[in-house]
């Protein structure tokens, strides 16, 4: 049997002395060197360590100040279906009142982005054309548990009430409901989850290590007439989040 690596039993180490109340939440731990001097390996060992108990939630990192003994977190639960969709409004608030948490967002909107080629093929549309960009960052009780990026073609919304999505009498009603109070119907909606590691900006406004495990997923909603209207980028973090596929049963 290979001898476990050196971080993994560092890490190990660590989770022991946290489950031993040594540190509490809240603690900061001993610098990296003192940590290695300690148990007799180099700081890019507990580096490593550190950065894969931050993955998992354990410690959190806090730029300039150091690494944290993480408060306990509530995974949040994220459904995805389309039998979520609600006429009143959002399904992430509609998800985030069933587990009586605070729901909030944040957002920015850019009108006439052009596509680039990976976006205009899934819109399927030709690179360069306008599209309507909303970048937002979720939070429940106050805290970001996911990040989105949504496109959609300004020739579809352009000069109607909800082409900008967080404005106007529709602002935050979801891409179902909005589309349709201009004729268009949404028949269903394509997703493509992977795992990656985070990026250094969605480490950053996510509150975890960079390179941390997070869910990727590539959202594609078409009309009913076999059209795609909106697609987005959802990110949200594996240690924080846990998703859920629920399958409508037509009788």
């Amino acid at each position: 049997m290979s001898e476990q690596p050196p971080y993994l039993r560092i890490a190990d180490e660590l989770r022991q002395r946290i489950a031993e109340h040594v540190w509490e939440p809240g603690d900061r731990l001993p610098s990296r060197a003192q940590i290695g001097q300690e148990c007799g390996v180099g700081e890019n060992v507990v580096r490593r360590a550190q950065e894969l108990l931050i993955s998992q939630g354990v410690l959190e990192g806090r730029a300039g100040s150091g690494t944290y003994v993480a408060e306990p977190r509530q995974r949040v639960r994220v459904v995805r279906s389309s039998a979520r969709e609600q006429p009143s409004g959002s399904p992430f608030r509609q998800d985030m009142k069933a587990l009586r948490r605070q729901s909030d967002w944040e957002s920015r909107t850019d009108a006439k982005v052009p596509a680039s080629a990976e976006i205009a093929t899934r819109l399927g549309i030709v690179e360069g054309e306008l599209c309507v960009r909303t970048t937002y960052e979720f939070l429940a009780d106050g805290k970001p548990v996911q990040l989105s990026t949504s496109w959609e073609p300004y020739a579809v919304t352009g000069g109607t009430l909800v082409v900008l999505p967080e404005g106007g009498p529709h602002a935050g009603a979801g891409v179902v409901n909005r589309m349709a109070e201009i004729g268009v119907t949404i028949s269903h909606a394509v997703e493509q989850p992977e795992p990656r590691h985070a990026t250094a900006e969605e480490a950053s406004l996510l509150g975890i290590q960079k390179a941390a495990l997070v869910t990727h997923i590539r959202r594609t909603y078409y009309s009913d007439d076999g059209r795609p209207v909106e697609t987005a980028d959802i990110v949200v973090p594996a240690a924080h989040c846990e998703i859920v596929y629920e399958i409508p049963i037509n009788r």
